[in-house]
């Protein structure tokens, strides 16, 4: 341990108003609530729509291109995979071209759900555009790409 002077009070008052990184999370965290609780009627959250989005395409998906899309490591995805996948809702399949990598589906039941899904998904974002009153698309940008 150090014998340094404690960090006075005005800067932690300067951290709290200028932070980014904490205004961010501060923001997801609020974001994913209202997310949540608009989809707990359907038995998942925010985290399971996205993942079920990422999902929903021509043909099954490979882990990392996944992984890359939700900013998330294979060990945290193939978690969140593994509650959908008891769920009947997604499917994962041996690669055709490479046996030791996998692929990954929605089910017929998956994609009924997601169908549900995302009226709400809209309806809560049409309610945020309406509440922020702005153009969210400089935003949008703007926190994709940070990296």
């Amino acid at each position: 341990m150090s014998n340094s002077m404690p960090i006075p009070f005005s800067t932690t008052i300067h951290v709290r108003d200028t932070c980014l990184c904490l205004h961010v999370q501060r923001a997801a965290r609020a974001l994913a609530r209202r997310f949540d609780n608009a989809l707990k009627p359907l038995g998942i959250n925010n985290g399971q729509f996205s993942l079920m989005m990422a999902l929903n395409r021509p043909q099954p998906a490979p882990m990392g291109p996944v992984a890359e899309l939700l900013a998330m490591d294979r060990t945290t995805l193939t978690a969140a995979l593994k509650v959908l996948e008891r769920r009947g809702l997604v499917e994962t399949l041996l690669h055709p071209d490479d046996k030791r990598s996998r692929l990954m589906k929605l089910t017929k039941e998956g994609h009924s759900l997601l169908s549900s899904a995302l009226p709400i998904w809209q309806r809560v974002h049409g309610e945020l555009d309406v509440e922020l009153g702005e153009d969210m698309d400089p935003l949008r940008r703007a926190l994709a790409t940070i990296r």
